[in-house]
């Protein structure tokens, strides 16, 4: 039986609607923004490879993967699991729309079609990572599924609406500009060729891997019963990806603005937003506990059925000095 599994802008307009039957169409323009990224980042990365640009590239990439992808993206505007100042919830989005996936729209819109389909009993192997390594690495990349009998989108009108949020997503690919703009006035051409091409090119390509692997193999503490596709942990990626690659624990708590939540389970995003939360920068935090019990969910492992691990957001020693 297809249904909505709580996700509230996903709609079931017909009794036909289905994640399973589609065909995957390539993206010219998709496609061809990634070609461009790569195609700058091989030639003029090999020319311009030094101890500058490399640092340069290390220090955007961490920028926009953590403050933008995670907690721009995924934590706040997907699943709004904490409260912040407007200005930071546009700036977080603005650097998630640099990492070079889409605009906010369309990431809204991509995973929540994907969370709504991997929760169903089957769904088509696109949404789930679920052909050959290879063959799943160029649909992801470069190509577009168009479902036969698709859900419909509705997008809540605090975005929908916002004019940020629109314009954003009307030049997300021209969202890059302020920031090359930038590296070009303090570093030059080589600066711009490894803070925009190779950050693009690899965040695009490291996204989908760590994407594949968390849902084809890894570590489970939790499973969520008759889903068509299960997450797992991928531990070794976890600072890579600032938190993201514990994705058996996001199935299980989808809502919840910690990603690693056991003591072993190191997160970054987390960190920064506890550090957020201390300065009176972010607040309505939501955690595990918080979130609404789920049937479906069945831990398989000893600390999954004793908990969920006991992080919560901590005072900072330091800061505690500093106001006295």
């Amino acid at each position: 039986m297809i249904s909505n599994t709580e996700l509230q802008r996903i709609l079931l307009t017909s009794p036909e609607t289905n994640p399973t039957q589609g065909s995957v169409h390539w993206s010219p323009g998709k496609s061809l923004w990634l070609f461009a990224h790569y195609l700058v980042a091989l030639v003029g990365g090999v020319l311009t490879l030094g101890i500058d640009t490399l640092l340069v590239f290390l220090v955007t990439t961490a920028i926009t993967l953590c403050l933008g992808h995670s907690l721009g993206m995924h934590r706040k505007l997907i699943h709004g699991s904490y409260g912040c100042p407007k200005w930071i919830e546009y700036l977080f989005v603005h650097l998630g729309t640099i990492v070079g996936m889409a605009g906010p729209v369309g990431m809204i819109k991509t995973h929540d079609l994907r969370d709504w389909a991997q929760r169903q009993p089957n769904c088509h192997p696109y949404l789930h990572h679920g052909s050959g390594f290879w063959k799943d690495a160029w649909w992801q990349l470069h190509c577009d599924l168009k479902l036969t009998h698709p859900p419909k989108f509705e997008l809540e009108p605090r975005i929908a609406h916002d004019p940020v949020y629109r314009f954003m997503e009307k030049t997300w690919m021209l969202q890059q500009l302020p920031l090359a703009a930038l590296l070009f006035m303090i570093g030059g051409l080589p600066w711009v060729i490894w803070g925009i091409s190779a950050r693009v090119a690899v965040s695009v390509t490291g996204h989908w891997f760590i994407g594949y692997l968390a849902h084809n193999s890894g570590e489970m503490d939790n499973e969520v019963v008759g889903a068509s596709a299960q997450g797992y942990n991928v531990k070794w990626a976890s600072y890579l990806t600032m938190g993201e690659s514990w994705h058996n624990n996001h199935h299980a708590y989808p809502g919840s603005a910690i990603l690693g939540l056991y003591e072993d389970q190191p997160d970054p995003g987390w960190r920064v937003l506890n550090a957020m939360i201390n300065l009176g920068l972010a607040w309505s935090v939501v955690l595990p506990g918080d979130l609404p019990e789920r049937k479906s969910l069945r831990p398989i492992s000893i600390r999954a059925r004793a908990g969920f691990g006991n992080k919560e957001p901590h005072a900072c020693p330091l800061l505690g000095v500093l106001r006295g």
